[in-house]
Parts: C-alpha cells; structure tokens; sequence
C-alpha cells in the first residue's frame, strides 16, 4: 500500500520529482526542469533575437502578472540584463477588467521592480477603446456574434504596439508557450488561413518595415512546466482566469490539444514543426505565398492589411 504514494525519483539526481516530460520520457525534480528550461530559453534567444554590434537594443517585454510572461521577463532578464548594449522593459495593456486586471497589474509591477526593469503601462481609455468590462455588457446588450476576446485581442495588440513606440522598441519578446503555439495553429488550421500561419512569431527573418519584430523565446516549453518554473522560483504571478474569457474559441482548442497530447505525446510539438516548415517554405518560394502587404490605417496609421485597421473596425462598432 505504501508504493502508492512513493514519489518518483528524478532521473538524474535522484531527488523526488515533480514532473513526468511524457513526450521526451524524462522525470525531473524541480532543480533538472528549471534547467531544462533555461537552456531552451536562451538556445531560443540565441536563435530568435539578434543584436546588431556597435547598435544599441530597447526589448519590450510585455507583460501581464500571469505565469508565462513573468517567466518570460525573468529569464529575458538573467540572460541579458548584463549586456550594455541592451534595455529591458517591461509594459503591461490594462483592458480595464474590474477584480482581474488590478491584482495581476501589480504582481507584473512587482516583478519589475524586484528585477530593477522599467517598467510601462496603457489602458484601453487612453488607446481611445472602451474598457472590456463596458464592451462584455455592450456584447450581452446587442447580442452581438463576436466574443469579447476578439475585440480584446485586437485592442491589447494596439496597446503593445503602442508601449514599443513609447519606449523606441527595436524588439518586442511575447510569452507564447508551447500550448498556445499549438492552439493558434489548430485555429487557422480550422479556418484554412494559411496566411496567419505563416506570419505567426517569431518575426527574426520576415520583420516588416515600420513594425517591431516579435520573439517567443518560451515556444517549445508546455504550459504545465512554465507553471512549475514560475513556483520554483517563487515569481509573483496572477493566477486567476479572465471573467471574459468563457466560450472563447481559444479556450475550446485548448481542450482539444490537451486531449491530442495525451493520446499522443508529441503533437504540441509536431503542430509547431509543421508551422516552421510552412515559413521555411515559403521563404524558399521567395514572395508567392504571401498574398497580404501590410499598410498603414487609414485612421490611426498602424500597420495593417486593409484600408482600415481592425482595432479602428471594432471601436466603430463599440461606439
């Protein structure tokens, strides 16, 4: 009876483990899986984020008080907070979600601060969009199709972009992990949009003029161990969901991987493979794959793919 709660023993050092990595068969305690996850990180900054001799680069890390972008920043920060030749800020959207975006704007602040990094903010008010709470009612009110996760996702974009001009960004690192990599390519999969696929980050290769590129430094680490890394080193870290968030398309994609992965270890990884070799190809195929040239809004000049910009779209709509 007692082996039923005998803790596995890491297959390396032989302290008790905390994590079975299923899809490479390895068992770590939390020292082993936090070096994992430094060394992923930092082979990934060596290949995602090139920093030109003799030039100065402002990264902006954004931020949100969750799991993934604070340990986004920490190791961001441990990798590179030595370099003179480097700036690390931290900037933080607030979309204005009363009892949600408060007490994670302040772990984010925190973390900053515990770091010595700058640290930057926006609210939708003053990007010139109504706060998310005041779009959710509006959504309810109007029976409007669209969750409130498009419009959020659209808005908070701009608000990124927004703090990269702030602080003259050159480079702006996102924490996407493995997980959401996987899902966003199940989602274009899904509507046979081959075009975001092949515009997803990490932007090293294919930068566009007048946009900062994006890095994702954390894409080939899965959620659950970018939750136990951020424990491990006891990261201030928001834990709760967003209220808005329920019926999201995304949050049903999250399912449907979860379940993909535990019949076959591997398919988070295998989905993201996939999505690398799409770009490889179309680099090889020179310019014929991409249809969309991006220009500026019309209204508000940032870059997009039509005349008219969709945060500009959306905030008609939400007038």
């Amino acid at each position: 009876m007692s082996d039923l709660f005998e803790v596995p023993e890491c297959d390396k050092c032989r302290n008790p483990a905390v994590h079975h990595q299923v899809y490479s068969g390895r068992i770590m305690c939390a020292h082993h899986l936090s070096d994992s996850i430094r060394k992923k990180v930092s082979k990934a900054l060596r290949e995602q984020l090139h920093l030109p001799k003799g030039k100065h680069t402002t990264i902006l890390v954004a931020i949100s008080g969750g799991k993934d972008s604070a340990v986004l920043l920490e190791r961001i920060h441990d990798n590179l907070s030595r370099r003179r030749d480097v700036t690390i800020v931290g900037g933080c959207v607030d979309e204005g979600i009363a009892g949600y975006r408060p007490p994670s704007l302040e772990c984010a602040r925190q973390l900053c601060e515990k770091l010595g990094i700058r640290f930057e903010t926006v609210s939708y008010p003053e990007l010139g969009f109504k706060e998310m709470d005041e779009v959710a009612q509006k959504i309810l009110d109007t029976n409007d199709k669209k969750a409130p996760c498009s419009y959020c996702g659209v808005f908070r974009r701009q608000g990124i972009n927004h703090l990269a001009e702030r602080v003259g960004a050159d480079v702006i690192a996102l924490g996407h992990n493995l997980d959401d990599m996987a899902q966003t390519i199940m989602m274009n999969m899904q509507n046979g949009d081959v075009e975001r696929t092949l515009r997803l980050a990490p932007h090293t290769n294919t930068p566009l003029e007048g946009m900062a590129p994006r890095i994702v430094p954390l894409r080939w680490i899965p959620e659950q161990e970018i939750h136990l890394y951020a424990l491990h080193k006891k990261l201030p870290v928001h834990h709760e969901e967003c209220p808005h968030g329920e019926g999201a398309l995304r949050f049903r994609h999250r399912e449907t991987i979860a379940m993909m992965e535990a019949d076959v270890p591997g398919t988070r990884h295998g989905l993201l493979r996939m999505a690398d070799d799409m770009k490889k190809l179309q680099q090889m195929a020179g310019s014929s794959l991409s249809k969309i040239k991006p220009v500026s809004c019309a209204k508000c000049g940032q870059m997009c793919s039509g005349t008219i910009c969709k945060a500009c779209e959306m905030k008609e709509v939400m007038r």
